[in-house]
């Protein structure tokens, strides 16, 4: 029995043997830059109607210089963020890449994200994470060492909020007695384990609705999926869990479409046609869902967005509607 009959957007995402496609938010190639975040609606609105299927969302607290990496997530604080550009469109699912589950009270983050699924039935999808930025995990006072204990324990704590009435919850984080979290969901909200999170592969082939995991090689994925898929079997016999990855992609679509693929940060420089290969190939590899990050990118989101949704987005359409 498929738990998530009712979610629109798991359902237009997500198909065993198929491959959807979505984009990562912000939408612009900012490269080493700050995000202006300009155009943000109106790109979302155009990847909507070229059929992307989905926009994800990053959970960052602080610019942090000595991480690596530039961004600040998408500026604006996940969840307002998200629920903004919700209703700003009409199908395209929001998802969370990923919430930082000890850096997040999991009563609010079930308070949060059930309100935005009764607002925007069937649209959010929910990634959780144990978080790796130690700048927020000092700013807000947390153990970084002891986030893998904490993810457990709030992970537990998020689910028994949202899916039992009056539960009976006893945590570090909080206790519940005789007492109940409205609203709850329209429907059960998909919830994806995102890296590892501080866990063995047992514990997110038994727990989590899916998983979310960096990008790597092809054949690479593919070794890792099966083994994951292989311990889903064990724990839930004949459930269907998802595997999405993102992609960071800087795609010569109008200058070359044959461009053979070279390494970028995450992804690739790569041409058209190749692109339509190498997808397949992650199709293959048992990816169900790949997210394109525009960061790296030589050209202006807007471009990209629209010859990817013409000439390569059709390739990888949506499962249903």
């Amino acid at each position: 029995m498929n738990p998530f009959a009712h979610h629109k957007s798991y359902n237009r995402m997500y198909k065993e043997g198929e491959l959807t496609l979505g984009l990562h938010i912000p939408l612009e190639n900012y490269q080493f830059d700050t995000p202006t975040m300009e155009k943000q609606v109106e790109l979302a609105q155009l990847s909507e109607k070229l059929g992307f299927t989905s926009l994800w969302f990053r959970d960052v607290l602080l610019e942090d210089p000595n991480f690596g990496d530039p961004a600040v997530g998408q500026i604006y604080d996940m969840m307002i963020y998200l629920t903004y550009l919700a209703s700003q469109t009409k199908d395209i699912a929001l998802g969370t890449a990923a919430a930082v589950l000890p850096l997040r009270h999991p009563l609010r983050v079930a308070k949060e994200i059930a309100t935005i699924d009764q607002l925007f039935p069937g649209r959010v999808l929910l990634g959780v994470s144990s978080g790796d930025r130690r700048a927020d995990f000092a700013a807000m006072g947390a153990s970084h060492p002891d986030r893998g204990q904490k993810f457990v324990e709030a992970y537990h704590y998020l689910q028994e909020a949202l899916y039992k009435e009056f539960p009976h919850i006893e945590s570090s984080r909080g206790n519940i007695r005789d007492a109940n979290l409205v609203p709850k969901p329209t429907t059960r909200i998909p919830t994806f384990i995102t890296g590892y999170a501080q866990q063995d592969m047992k514990w997110f082939a038994e727990h989590g609705d899916g998983w979310m995991y960096y990008p790597r090689s092809p054949h690479d994925q593919e070794v890792t999926i099966q083994r994951w898929r292989s311990l889903v079997e064990e724990y839930h016999p004949g459930v269907f869990k998802p595997f999405s990855q993102p992609m960071h992609l800087d795609l010569d679509l109008a200058e070359d479409p044959n461009e053979i693929p070279r390494p970028i940060r995450l992804g690739f420089r790569i041409g058209r046609n190749y692109l339509i290969e190498l997808l397949n190939i992650y199709k293959q590899a048992g990816v169900n869902h790949l997210f394109f990050a525009l960061f790296d990118s030589q050209r202006p989101a807007d471009e990209v967005i629209q010859e990817l949704g013409e000439e390569v987005v059709p390739y990888f359409p949506a499962v249903q509607g």
